[in-house]
Parts: structure tokens; C-alpha cells; sequence
């Protein structure tokens, strides 16, 4: 971008008109500045009609090459199920177009490392849409670690589970689709450990199974090369609280329910009194992953210096151990 970057309005194409498309879509049109919605694609194109007149999107492709190939768009969001990950993705960078891809990533490592290598060769920005990364609160929580507040991270507990209907056709449960509680919800407490502690050295994980294969519940634990540990839950079959506490040698933070989007979280130091912190959030959250996305591709990066693509590939990489580990492989890798 040149000088005019600051003032300029970037277009962006949604791909994929499910639940996520419609939340990022809302905070896209309503928080994020210099944005505009300016197409929408759909392999359904009255789906993609419908979802464009509700933001007054006028551009609506019955086929994803079509939109790409328009030249109405700057940027995409790919909101399409994680076994579409890697082909959408490959096919937006051969397009010319730079994309923020939603969690997970892509099935496996050797898809991951495709689709950063196409990045490269076209020199194109790409960025895994794992948008609690940039939440207020967790970026608030991440100064106070790294002033030392809390003393040296020792262990992590983690978890997120809601009850949901089995329905064999239902993506959730569907191999073919990636389900699973895993790629789906337990990606959260695994980001969260690795955004505070790193890459872990060893990772021990049992689950158990729905009757269509894909984990129905996931317990994970890792251990880090300082010497911590992190203790990681996710469950298609119970609500949990859904919360993270972060003990350190000097205290603890406990993130409240639904930590991935959380409004705050207290501080607890030996002998003081709990210090309860409040962020606000606008909408569902969303805006902020599309505002860091513009300010990268307004400096010309090919990737988020906040969350860059190793992170993603190494986050692949520990979501493929524990599959092998528990023995779920998805059709696709047959």
C-alpha cells in the first residue's frame, strides 16, 4: 500500500455463508474502520444472495472462482468447514488474493506447510483466523505475564465443551467435515498454552469417540522445556465452564467462562486481595483479527508479526500428534 494507505478501504470477499461468516461479517460492517463487505461466495449462489442482502452486499458469487477472479475484492475471509481449508486457501493465493483462513488451519502439517509455501511463492499474506489472539483481555493478560507479575509460568488448566445433539450428518460429528471436538473447540486451550509457554516437549493425549469416529471428548497434557505443564480439555458431550487459570510462582490469573472471548479475568497474588479486570469486547469479537489483518497488509507483510505462520504450523503439527496419539485419522488422508 502507498501513502494513501491510511485512508484506504479495503473490499473484502467472505467465503462460506455459515454461523462464523455471519458473526465476522457483523463486526466487519459494524467495528472494523476502513472496511466495506464488497462480495460474498457460496458453492449455493441464492445462499450467497441472502447472505449478501443482509449487509447490503450487492456482489454475490455462485462459485468462489468467480469472485476472485472479479477484481472486487482486496482480501478474503475463508469461513468454509477445516477439510476446505487448504484447497480454498490455495485457490484464493493463486488468485492473486490475501487471506485470512478460519481455525483450524487445514487437516494435517503437510497441508499447512502448502499453503505457506504458496504465501511465499506469491508473496501474499496469510494468516490463520484464530481471533482470540487479539482480544483485548488476552492481550491485557499477556503484558501482565510478561512484566513478571505473575512470576514463572508452572501450569495451565484449560478446557471448553457444550452438549451437542449427535446427529451422524452433522458436521460436528461428520469425519468427512473435519469434526470432532478437537479441530473444532480444543484448538482454544492448546493456542492458549503455546501462546504463553511455547512449544511443548512432550504431549500425552486420550479421548473417546462418537459411534461416527471423531473424538467426542479430548484430555491432552503437555509438558514445556522450563519445566511447566498445562492440563487441556474439550468435550462435545457436557458443558464445561469453559475457563483458564494460569498459575505462577508468584500467583495466578483465572479467565472466566468462555476464555476464548472473555470480558475479564482477576489476578490473584500471594497475600493480596484479588484484582477482578474488565474489557470491554465490541460485538463477537471479530473486529479486532480484521483490523490487525488490514494494519499487515497496509505494511506490506506477507504475515502477522503477532501470529505468524510458524505459530500456526507448529500448533498443526501438536494437533496431528495428539491425533495419532488417540488414532483419529479423517478420510481424507487415506
Amino acid at each position: 500500500m502507498d501513502s494513501v494507505a491510511q485512508t484506504y478501504t479495503f473490499r473484502w470477499g467472505i467465503i462460506g455463508c455459515g454461523k462464523i461468516a455471519e458473526k465476522f461479517a457483523d463486526d466487519l460492517v459494524a467495528y472494523v474502520p476502513n472496511a466495506t463487505l464488497h462480495a460474498v461466495a457460496s458453492r449455493d449462489l441464492a445462499r450467497a444472495k441472502d447472505f449478501g442482502a443482509k449487509y447490503n452486499t450487492h456482489h454475490a458469487f455462485g462459485s468462489y472462482e468467480e469472485m476472485l477472479k472479479s477484481g472486487l475484492i482486496d482480501v478474503v475471509y475463508i469461513a468454509t468447514p477445516h477439510a476446505q481449508h487448504h484447497a480454498n486457501t490455495l485457490l484464493c493465493l493463486e488468485a492473486g488474493i490475501p487471506v485470512l483462513c478460519e481455525k483450524a488451519f487445514a487437516i494435517s502439517t503437510q497441508m499447512v506447510q502448502e499453503m505457506i509455501a504458496k504465501s511465499q511463492e506469491k508473496k501474499l499474506f496469510l494468516m490463520e483466523a484464530i481471533w482470540t489472539r487479539f482480544h483485548p483481555a488476552i492481550n491485557q493478560i499477556e503484558d501482565i505475564i510478561k512484566a513478571g507479575t505473575i512470576g514463572e509460568i508452572k501450569h495451565i488448566v484449560a478446557d471448553f465443551g457444550f452438549l451437542a445433539n449427535y446427529d451422524e450428518t452433522a458436521r460436528l460429528f461428520n469425519p468427512a467435515l473435519t469434526g470432532g471436538s478437537l479441530y473444532d473447540i480444543g484448538i482454544y486451550p492448546l493456542f492458549i498454552s503455546k501462546l504463553l509457554l511455547g512449544k511443548p516437549s512432550q504431549v500425552k493425549a486420550v479421548a473417546t469417540f462418537a459411534p461416527t469416529g471423531v473424538d467426542m471428548n479430548c484430555s491432552v497434557a503437555l509438558a514445556f522445556p522450563n519445566g511447566a505443564t498445562a492440563s487441556l480439555f474439550s468435550t462435545l458431550a457436557a458443558k464445561t465452564d469453559t475457563t483458564c487459570t494460569i498459575y505462577g510462582t508468584k500467583g495466578k490469573i483465572f479467565i472466566s467462562g468462555r476464555f476464548h472471548e472473555t470480558f475479564g479475568f482477576t489476578l490473584e497474588l500471594a497475600n493480596e486481595e484479588p484484582q477482578v479486570f474488565s474489557t470491554e469486547r465490541n460485538g463477537w469479537g471479530y473486529s479486532y483479527e480484521a483490523i490487525d489483518v488490514q494494519r499487515c497488509l497496509t505494511e506490506g507483510r506477507i504475515e502477522n508479526d503477532r501470529l505468524p505462520l510458524q505459530f500456526s504450523l507448529e500448533l498443526m503439527e501438536l494437533m496431528c500428534e495428539i491425533r495419532s496419539q488417540i488414532g483419529l485419522k479423517y478420510p481424507q488422508e487415506s
